[in-house]
């Protein structure tokens, strides 16, 4: 029994996978407040699908590219509850999922691009051949730089359509995808570690330099 949820998005997805299929899936109402909702959701999956945390096997997670704070809530959640449960925790490129999705759907049948929101007026975005295999990225940069007239799958699409005309769904990462992708072994596992391509909007300041 696999529980999954990814937080590199505004919404939070939270699924179960019993190495067949989901058998529960949820998805926030509320967008930007994951350490509100992650949990509860968590506890509402396997309270759907009739499990106690013990009954879990695995935990994937996806790692972005995200928002500083939402890929921070998902991470350390899977970490902490893999450390307490004694299960193997994978992460997963977030956009490598929304590919998955989409070419198992049919949205895409040939070469495309995942573009997700990266706030600042910018997108996150990597490329996939037609089996949904990355090709190239994930980047992040302004629409006008990276606007093409091939299919693009994601939130991006819908945010800056004269930049990409040929928008497709999915536009968020769905963690019964993020399940599935990884049962499939469908895209690269990683650590649960973030992926940042930026550096975050929150800092530690840095010590004041020395007055001469």
């Amino acid at each position: 029994m696999q529980l999954a949820f990814d937080t590199s998005s505004p919404t939070v997805t939270v699924a179960v996978h019993d190495g067949a299929d989901v058998v529960a899936e949820r998805v926030s109402d509320r967008t930007m407040r994951h350490g509100e909702q992650l949990m509860p959701l968590v506890e509402e999956v396997l309270r759907t699908a009739g499990l106690s945390p013990r009954d879990l096997t695995a935990i994937s997670v996806g790692v972005g590219p995200g928002p500083f704070t939402g890929l921070r809530v998902g991470l350390v959640t899977a970490r902490t509850l893999a450390h307490a449960l004694t299960l193997p925790v994978y992460g997963v490129c977030s956009l490598d999922v929304l590919a998955v999705e989409a070419v198992d759907t049919g949205a895409v049948t040939g070469p495309f691009v995942v573009a997700t929101d990266a706030r600042r007026r910018e997108v996150y975005l990597a490329t996939y051949d037609e089996t949904g295999t990355r090709v190239s990225g994930p980047d992040v940069g302004r629409p006008v730089d990276l606007a093409t007239s091939a299919p693009v799958v994601g939130e991006g699409a819908a945010l800056y359509a004269e930049h990409f005309p040929d928008g497709r769904a999915p536009l968020r990462p769905s963690a019964g995808w993020l399940a599935q992708t990884v049962v499939d072994e469908r895209a690269e596992l990683h650590d649960p570690e973030p992926l940042y391509l930026r550096r975050p909007d929150a800092e530690v300041p840095r010590a004041p330099k020395p007055v001469s």
